[in-house]
């Protein structure tokens, strides 16, 4: 993609201003763009810091009110900006960054994350690598101080929130955990005695921080902190906005998401009749579970099968119905190295230098793999999911702005990814039963919780009319709906628990996706290569700004 094809605007500089203090704010940036420079700092967690951050975007929404557009391009940048600081800003004056805790993605796992795309091969590398194990437990200081803020203001996150977090803590904070690991890699990466001491002194550093977190999540959080799981419409509303880029009707999502469940189920009995003739869901599960030809043993063997099978999908759908520029051609799939479960995506660095990469965290205990449930998975996190999809937006810097290539919305990348698995069953690789089985199992999981996550935020009526949701109910709920294991279950619930509104925009985004799809074909006809291709042209952004553009 010739970045020269488009000259930039007076807005695309605004952007980039934009981005350059964004990496001053939030450090991180550089490590997640591949830029260089304050590769071992942190953002300032502590209530000062999300202050700043907040008056940040204020000063750029004041400047954008004195920009005019160039093109229809800063049209689409104008609105999203608008969209994506304004809603920051509500967010952050609704209290949001007082009782930011959760299981998966709030700064108790973000401080360790950022280690993940950091290189630790050369001696330069370690030494960023100290730095940053030297600056954590300052970061942490500050996150500790702003949940302490929401302490004093009553404005507090599940105690269900505090105690699996706490437990997690104790882990990064134990003697087998993540950091513990760090100064045995650095001696076996053969760096000087001085450095790997220091290594080793950020790793005690690192390791007590976590203990004073879940000290302070047992001892200050949670004796406050409600025993209901519901967050409440107000702020449901606010966060359902945000993740879905444009506001819902979440009262007819809801009884959307009880049509599409009943959908989904039928759909998926009927692929496990063509495997257990007369058998249940359970059955076919139960049936392919005990086939060793389906199943892979190990970590190595799974990381092994999702990169074949993601090198399989990239050579082919290049051919055939995408354009993938050759650095978007390498993709990475690694073995996450933390134990929480999930499946996750970090786009590419600006130059490509470091790849996407697919990574797999495998729940503590869990060895066994069955290749059929796990296919749909592979399309969703590479191609033509989240790797086409966010490698397609850093690629294009002959349109998009810096601030425009790193945006992510999630109604937008996640209801793409949902789409894509679809498109992936239409395009004939998921003809198999029990690959079919295996999609429809991820489609199923996804409509659940769209009805388990308003159900419960919002505590309304339960489906199956015994009342009205609460916390607990929905681990029976969610067991129901997914041939995972325990471990999986418990996790992924707790996670919907603690980040309200997320999940549901999964599923959300893929409708909004097909109906954009529909609209956008009647009125120009069935290339849907086309379609896509303009579709993905604009990066990822809000559902009703990419609506807005493209009809």
């Amino acid at each position: 993609m010739d970045a020269t094809t488009r000259t930039p605007t007076a807005l695309d500089r605004l952007c980039e201003d934009w981005v350059e203090e964004m990496l001053t704010l939030e450090p991180e940036l550089h490590v997640e763009l591949g830029r260089p420079g304050r590769e071992g700092e942190y953002a300032d967690q502590s209530p000062e810091g999300h202050d700043a951050r907040a008056e940040a975007r204020r000063r750029v929404l004041r400047r954008l009110e004195h920009v005019e557009d160039a093109d229809e391009v800063d049209v689409v940048t104008r609105a999203e900006l608008k969209r994506s600081l304004g809603g920051d800003l509500a967010r952050h004056e609704a209290g949001f960054w007082q009782r930011d805790l959760n299981v998966i993605a709030s700064p108790a796992q973000g401080l360790r994350e950022i280690f993940d795309l950091m290189p630790r091969d050369s001696q330069s590398d370690w030494e960023v690598t100290a730095l940053r194990l030297e600056q954590l437990p300052r970061a942490m200081d500050g996150y500790v101080a702003s949940l302490r803020a929401g302490v004093a203001a009553g404005n507090v996150p599940a105690v269900r929130q505090a105690h699996e977090v706490a437990a997690q803590a104790d882990k990064l904070a134990g003697s087998s955990s993540f950091f513990a690991s760090l100064a045995d890699d650095a001696v076996r990466a053969g760096v000087a005695d001085t450095l790997v001491a220091r290594v080793r002194q950020g790793v005690d550093g690192a390791r007590t921080a976590y203990d004073h977190l879940a000290a302070v999540l047992r001892d200050e959080v949670a004796p406050v902190a409600p025993t209901a799981d519901a967050v409440g419409r107000e702020l449901y509303a606010l966060a359902s906005a945000s993740f879905v880029g444009v506001e819902v009707d979440l009262d007819e999502t809801y009884a959307w998401g009880v049509d599409e469940l009943a959908r989904m189920v039928e759909e998926q009995e009927a692929i496990a009749d063509t495997i257990v003739p007369g058998g249940s869901v359970a059955d076919a599960v139960a049936h392919l579970e005990s086939d060793p030809a389906s199943r892979l043993h190990g970590t190595e063997a799974l990381r092994e099968w999702m990169q074949a099978t993601s090198d399989q999908a990239v050579a082919e759908l290049g051919r055939t119905h995408f354009d993938i520029p050759e650095p978007m051609r390498r993709l990475e799939c690694l073995i996450a190295p933390t134990q929480e479960g999930g499946i996750y995506y970090t786009p590419p660095s600006e130059d490509f230098t470091r790849p996407g990469r697919m990574w797999w965290s495998v729940p503590e205990g869990v060895t066994e793999f069955d290749a059929w449930r796990e296919l749909t998975t592979v399309y969703h996190e590479g191609v033509p999911g989240h790797h086409l999809q966010l490698g397609l937006a850093v690629a294009n810097r002959a349109e998009l702005n810096g601030w425009r290539r790193l945006s992510w919305n999630s109604g937008h990348g996640e209801g793409w990814a949902l789409y894509a698995e679809r498109l992936m069953a239409d395009l004939g690789y998921l003809d198999a039963p029990a690959d079919r089985l295996g999609m429809l199992d991820g489609q199923r999981m996804r409509a659940a919780r769209v009805v388990l996550d308003l159900g419960v935020h919002l505590g309304l009526p339960k489906p199956d009319g015994s009342g009205t949701w609460t916390g607990d109910d929905a681990f029976g709920f969610m067991a129901q709906h997914v041939s995972m294991n325990a471990p999986f279950v418990r996790f992924e619930v707790n996670r919907y628990l603690g980040w309200a509104g997320q999940a549901p925009s999964y599923k959300v985004g893929q409708r909004l996706w097909e109906r954009l799809r529909d609209d956008w074909t009647r009125a120009h006809g069935d290339d849907l290569r086309e379609f896509h291709r303009r579709a993905l042209s604009v990066g990822s952004v809000g559902m009703g700004t990419l609506r807005d553009h493209l009809l």
